[in-house]
């Protein structure tokens, strides 16, 4: 073959390879993407998808799956804005105006994810999600009611879906109505048994009604079927602290919050320590903060006068 064959084909197969189609080419980027949040490697899968946006700048699902990397890595921010931008570019994309919803509550801005809500159920309202979305911002927004009646809504359109029922028994707690969500929650137990949080809240309910050693029966049943949420080993202290067994209690509180170091409960169960073990200043310091913060968070004002009676 001499060199004017070698470059007619060279020329014949870059040829061929510039008929490989933009479409081609952006829905390769975003299989490589998705195969690396597959194998955890979100950073690599977010690369990929930047990849496939550069060839087409409107393209959706590459926002969509792009944010939910950013989602892997915590970075809520960014997961917003990519939504966002797969919104912007799909107006009734479903999942994503849902998603972004959730990581607005998950980002302190309830408003917004109130606002999210509302633009799905317009969607489609026998679509549970809206309602759903809808009940737990009513729940952060401390609107009751209309939490409880979006959470039923969501559970009358799937009724097998153990969560919704589990939302209303927490609404129903929030509300001290402890006989009504454990009614709920009984429901919610038939539905599914290891629905791990139906324990847990069941713990909670307990504790409330000082029945200690169910509540820490129930725990740890939650435990149990899942050993990876910070918020159990918190409540589980607790426990254990009320029970007399404090030493036990406080390493769950620390294990709590070395898992998620943002949770004011954790602190408050660790001042309630300090008030039971008699260290005034320790306890003041864990306590006088959450009084001024969180007013409203049960024990908080009871124990922070016993630690400055101390």
């Amino acid at each position: 073959m001499n060199l004017k064959t070698n470059i007619a084909l060279a020329l014949l197969i870059a040829l061929l390879g510039s008929c490989d189609s933009v479409e081609d080419k952006k829905g390769r980027f975003l299989l490589k993407g998705n195969e690396k949040l597959e194998e955890n490697d979100p950073k690599s899968a977010i690369e990929f998808y930047n990849e496939a946006i550069a060839l087409d700048s409107a393209y959706a699902d590459a926002y969509f799956n792009k944010a939910m990397a950013h989602l892997q890595l915590n970075q809520l921010d960014e997961t917003i804005h990519d939504l966002s931008r797969a919104i912007q570019h799909r107006p009734e994309y479903f999942e994503a105006i849902f998603q972004r919803g959730l990581s607005y509550l998950d980002n302190g801005e309830f408003y917004k994810a109130e606002e999210d809500a509302d633009r799905l159920i317009r969607l489609d309202e026998k679509n549970w999600k809206g309602h759903f979305l809808s009940g737990l911002s009513g729940e952060k927004l401390k609107n009751y009611p209309a939490a409880l009646k979006a959470f039923q809504t969501a559970s009358e359109l799937d009724p097998q879906n153990s969560d919704l029922l589990v939302n209303q028994a927490t609404v129903l707690y929030y509300q001290k109505e402890y006989a009504a969500a454990k009614a709920i929650l009984a429901k919610a137990e038939l539905v599914n048994p290891s629905e791990p949080n139906l324990h847990n809240l069941k713990s909670m309910i307990l504790f409330s009604e000082n029945d200690l050693n169910g509540a820490l029966d129930a725990v740890d049943k939650a435990l149990t079927l899942d050993n990876g949420q910070a918020y159990f080993y918190n409540n589980k202290g607790l426990y254990l602290l009320f029970l007399g067994r404090k030493d036990e209690g406080l390493k769950l509180i620390n294990q709590s919050i070395q898992m998620d170091s943002k949770n004011p409960f954790a602190y408050r169960n660790k001042g309630i320590y300090y008030v039971m073990t008699g260290d005034k200043i320790s306890a003041i310091r864990y306590l006088e903060e959450l009084a001024e913060n969180y007013p409203d968070m049960e024990l908080v004002q009871e124990y922070y006068e016993q630690a400055q009676a101390l």
